[in-house]
């Protein structure tokens, strides 16, 4: 396994990350456990969850994901062998502390005693804001329209509040996830400024379909150290080719829940797989693998959040770390992207 610093502290993590939003949707808790043993054992350290996992977000399986990772760790004792990340939602259905904003000191405190209590530790590692509360582009919005008429927790307050949570041992460190540049430079900002909490880490989505991040972020990551957690590294299993040539097996993500996940079915996602798959075969390697390689080896990215749902795909997804992609492989990738730049922003 492979490891880098989170942010400017000398928290070493995996280069790989054991995301968990299918468990307690897609994935059984003992199918849970599995992964988390074959992780742990491969190096992975560094694990993330969300309090409202699994996914998609519903009301009668909210906190789930991170009861499975509470119940391993009751059974293990090995919750001081990962570094652990979790994320408070941003604004939400009423099934979610009543709705509306949750970064507000009632909200936040709720939410992280909640996921504490849920994952049976005393702390969390990394505490991340999971989706902005003021009016901006995420989740792959484009045109963005501004709108400041709305409430939202102004920065300062939330950074305070993390504060307190670190002062009194519940969180080591803290994130931000499907942030913008402007959010990203503010808290760092004010950070600065007022001796607050810094962000040490931005969870944003990034794969071969999506390289936005590179534009006006990967700099600041690099910068700021405040590194990229990629999120959706094989867009929702796109780049692994199992819906290539318009097939849909039995189970996957997107022949269960294919109106949560369009963000991928794009024009030239198509044939952008294709020539991404071509590459992967000319050279004899997994596309997969490719993917994720060429991620993890990013100067701005800190670590690549892999999903799966069988062993198998978490299996070959860890072992990507061990593939080497050569200076002709990764021309060729930035060939097929200058032909179809960013279809699935």
């Amino acid at each position: 396994m492979n490891y880098k610093k989170l942010g400017n502290t000398d928290l070493k993590i995996s280069t790989i990350c054991l995301g968990t939003m299918t468990w307690g949707e897609q994935n059984t808790q003992n199918e849970g456990f599995e992964q988390m043993d074959y992780a742990l054992d491969q190096g992975v350290n560094f694990w993330d969850t969300a309090e409202i996992y699994s996914i998609p977000p519903k009301q009668e399986t909210f906190g789930d994901t991170e009861v499975i990772i509470g119940n391993w760790f009751e059974k293990t004792k090995k919750r001081d062998k990962v570094i652990l990340a979790s994320k408070v939602c941003g604004p939400m259905r009423e099934y979610v502390r009543g709705g509306g904003n949750q970064f507000g000191t009632k909200n936040i405190t709720e939410a992280l005693n909640g996921s504490l209590n849920r994952l049976k530790t005393d702390y969390i590692d990394l505490y991340q804001l999971h989706w902005p509360e003021r009016k901006t582009n995420f989740f792959g919005q484009l045109g963005y329209e501004h709108n400041d008429t709305s409430e939202w927790t102004q920065f300062e307050d939330i950074l305070g509040n993390l504060k307190k949570f670190i002062d009194q041992g519940k969180i080591r460190h803290v994130g931000l996830s499907n942030e913008t540049p402007w959010g990203l430079s503010k808290f760092l900002e004010l950070s600065e400024n007022k001796k607050l909490p810094r962000m040490l880490s931005v969870q944003n989505p990034y794969n071969l379909l999506n390289r936005t991040y590179e534009v006006g972020l990967a700099e600041m990551s690099i910068r700021e150290k405040t590194g990229l957690l990629a999120y959706s590294p094989l867009a929702c299993g796109y780049l692994s080719g199992k819906y290539r040539n318009n097939q849909m097996p039995k189970g996957t993500r997107i022949e269960r829940d294919g109106e949560f996940w369009t963000r991928y079915n794009k024009p030239n996602s198509d044939k952008a797989i294709d020539a991404y798959f071509e590459i992967a075969k000319k050279h004899e390697l997994n596309l997969a693998q490719m993917s994720l390689k060429f991620l993890e080896i990013q100067p701005f990215v800190t670590s690549v959040i892999i999903g799966a749902t069988t062993m198998e795909q978490l299996k070959t997804n860890i072992e990507s770390v061990h593939v080497n992609i050569t200076d002709k492989i990764i021309k060729e990738i930035n060939d097929v992207q200058s032909t179809y730049p960013n279809p699935c922003p």
